[in-house]
């Protein structure tokens, strides 16, 4: 596994915090997993407009 991009601590609260449910280890993989997808997908977007800057429009 990669580094882990997300806080498990504040994920793990939230989750507990919204449905009272635990959270399993291998979410933080499963996130990060979602997370690095997202980002190569925004820094595609980002190139193809030409900026060398990642920006909120390029995420979605």
């Amino acid at each position: 596994m990669s580094e882990v991009l997300v806080v498990a601590s504040k994920v793990k609260k939230y989750i507990k915090d919204q449905s009272g449910m635990s959270t399993s280890a291998t979410v933080m993989e499963a996130l990060t997993k979602s997370v690095q997808s997202a980002c190569d997908q925004a820094i595609e977007n980002a190139k193809r407009e030409k900026r060398k800057t990642v920006m909120d429009r390029d995420f979605g």
